[in-house]
């Protein structure tokens, strides 16, 4: 998966024994098995996505439009396609979302918040016969 340019790839890797003190700024697909002391930014126009392993831990404020998690997060979220928060995912923050998929034993300590921009509006017809 490493090297390629396809949708829901991974282009970047932060290993399990590396720590990042500072914001993290990516483009396309970022894995973290790591610990990260900082925000974690999508940018750029293409789809983008974030794995975050069992093993990881992100301090900070994380933007993207797919998001994975099954580590720990302490900061709000903001995932503006899909959030998939597997069973060992743990977050500390409010999040904010379009589309969730929750598994059991996920962990959300914080308010969760749909995203209902772009979505079209229902609309009930009424007859009085």
């Amino acid at each position: 998966m490493l090297g390629r340019k396809t949708k829901g790839t991974i282009d970047s890797l932060i290993g399990i024994s590396t720590k990042i003190e500072g914001n993290v700024h990516f483009q396309g697909g970022l894995r973290i098995d790591g610990h990260v002391k900082g925000n974690v930014i999508a940018t750029g126009d293409e789809p983008s996505m974030l794995v975050i392993s069992e093993h990881a831990k992100v301090e900070g404020e994380v933007k993207v439009a797919h998001l994975v998690v099954n580590g720990e997060i302490i900061g709000p979220v903001h995932s503006s396609e899909l959030l998939e928060l597997q069973p060992r995912a743990r977050i500390t923050g409010d999040v904010f979302y379009k589309a969730l998929e929750m598994h059991g034993g996920a962990i959300v300590s914080g308010k969760l918040t749909h995203d209902q921009v772009g979505e079209p509006v229902l609309k009930l017809a009424m007859s009085n016969t």
